[in-house]
């Protein structure tokens, strides 16, 4: 899986093949949806129409809260690969754990299934607590490879980022940009994107790289795309890395897992 990605979170349909086409254009490789996204037809349609190789793609999607349980999973699985149009998936998520309804154990094997039978290469999660995952551990024998939370320089995340690496599963970040809401104006991260040259996105985004998470921030503007990937030829240091660390103030800008149970 490659350690940098393309998100289409709040792409419409229409405009996710464009988008997915601008992405895969500019490198990325690893392109990240979801089924409540409602993008998954044009996203598959860039996909189709690059031209890249199938092996040189890694496509990820998401089982909405809707349909937890084991026989609606497969179902919903399905028409994710039909509006996809591909015929195995890189990687499949439970979208979110919805503790209350307490439904993503019987979700989570039906996912077992479809390892097992090939049709997802890896499995995981997304948004889930240690508590859930140490449920969904102890009842289900294959480990997931990625749990995706929402994860920036003002939610750090460093108790869920320990407990994963400790378990082997991979910390894949969501909103890695904090939505642009006032993240990238912080005058510490202004201060060393001028050091090296380099934007406020570029600076967040090789501070995810740089503490090992994998990141897939999303964008609608063909500039903005090409930027966000040009990050693998600078690095930051120690004075670098302390001045994010300080910005962590554990404040969500996405609902808490501990609570959403929205269908």
């Amino acid at each position: 899986m490659p350690q940098l990605g393309f998100g289409v979170w709040q792409i419409p349909d229409d405009e996710a093949e464009r988008a997915v086409t601008t992405a895969l254009e500019a490198g990325y490789r690893s392109i990240d949806t979801a089924a409540i996204y409602g993008n998954e037809e044009g996203t598959g349609k860039a996909l189709a129409a690059s031209g890249l190789p199938r092996e040189d793609l890694f496509v990820t999607t998401k089982l909405w809260n809707s349909e937890h349980g084991y026989d609606s999973t497969l179902r919903a699985f399905d028409v994710s690969m039909e509006k996809l149009g591909l015929d195995y998936l890189d990687l499949y998520l439970i979208h979110w754990p919805l503790p209350a309804k307490g439904r993503y154990i019987d979700t989570y094997r039906a996912f077992e299934k479809l390892h097992a039978d090939g049709r997802v290469r890896a499995i995981g999660l997304s948004n889930f607590l240690p508590e859930h995952i140490e449920q969904l551990t102890e009842a289900t024998s294959v480990i997931p490879a990625v749990n995706q939370i929402e994860l920036h320089p003002h939610l750090q995340q460093h108790e869920a980022r320990e407990y994963h690496a400790q378990q082997g599963i991979a910390t894949e970040a969501w909103s890695p940009l904090g939505q642009g809401k006032g993240l990238l104006e912080v005058p510490a991260i202004v201060a060393i994107a001028q050091k090296h040259g380099r934007t406020p996105a570029q600076v967040v985004l090789r501070w995810h790289l740089e503490l090992g998470n994998v990141v897939i921030p999303k964008s609608v503007t063909p500039s903005r795309i090409k930027e966000n990937i040009e990050v693998f030829d600078f690095s930051l240091d120690t004075e670098d890395l302390a001045a994010i660390s300080a910005l962590n103030e554990g404040r969500r800008l996405g609902p808490d897992p501990a609570t959403f149970n929205v269908n």
